[in-house]
């Protein structure tokens, strides 16, 4: 079970993962070339800020947020390095082409399981789980061909899936500030009548016990 007195880590988390994706795939679209300001952002906001959120997911009880923040952050951490290694030529051999594709592959099967896993969250957290699944596979088969232009396709569909992810971030932040709905994120209606249904048959069954009880006391002096 959640624990409602904790802040929720989901902005903090879904901010570092968004606006790193973001940057890295400007330059998968061939905007600029890889630098120190997306390996710093991919440490520090990417990496230990997503962390962190996971972190505190664990606090509040909450599987999915602590699997998933937890190990987005870690891989931005394992990406990074993988950068600065080969580029201080630390590592005996350098990543080639088909093993990053592996590695960005395998991410994206993760992926997949988490897009499952949000079947019955809001809409926004839907597309960026789907979305990054596609990222995932484009950014592997580029790699494995070695072809630019998917590359190019895969660094514009990860602005979109970052771009989301900071939406989806700033609207928990405000919906929640304002306490109503600023920016919609897509919540499912059949959850909201799961949460309700409840309710009501939990007004009706107090009634119901007690006209049983006054039928069975009635009979009883029969």
């Amino acid at each position: 079970m959640e624990n409602d007195n904790l802040s929720n880590p989901a902005p903090l988390g879904l901010m570092g993962f968004g606006m790193t994706t973001v940057l890295l795939n400007l330059h998968n679209a061939g905007l600029f070339e890889l630098d120190t300001m997306i390996l710093a952002m991919g440490i520090c906001y990417g990496g230990i800020a997503q962390i962190i959120a996971g972190i505190m997911e664990y606090k509040k009880g909450n599987t999915f947020g602590t699997t998933a923040f937890t190990s987005y952050g870690l891989f931005w951490l394992s990406l990074v390095f993988l950068f600065v290694f080969d580029y201080k030529d630390v590592w005996s051999t350098s990543p080639t082409g088909e093993t990053l594709g592996w590695y960005l592959f395998m991410w994206g099967i993760f992926t997949l399981f988490m897009f499952l896993a949000t079947l019955k969250a809001p809409r926004a957290t839907q597309f960026i789980f789907l979305s990054l699944t596609v990222l995932f596979i484009l950014l592997a088969i580029g790699d494995w061909t070695g072809n630019v232009i998917v590359t190019r396709i895969a660094g514009i569909e990860g602005i979109i899936c970052g771009s989301s992810a900071i939406y989806t971030a700033m609207g928990e932040v405000i919906n929640e500030q304002y306490d109503k709905t600023v920016l919609p994120l897509g919540e499912p209606k059949s959850s909201e009548l799961k949460e309700e249904s409840p309710k009501a048959e939990k007004s009706v069954d107090p009634e119901q016990k007690q006209t049983k009880q006054e039928k069975n006391t009635q009979d009883k002096k029969e």
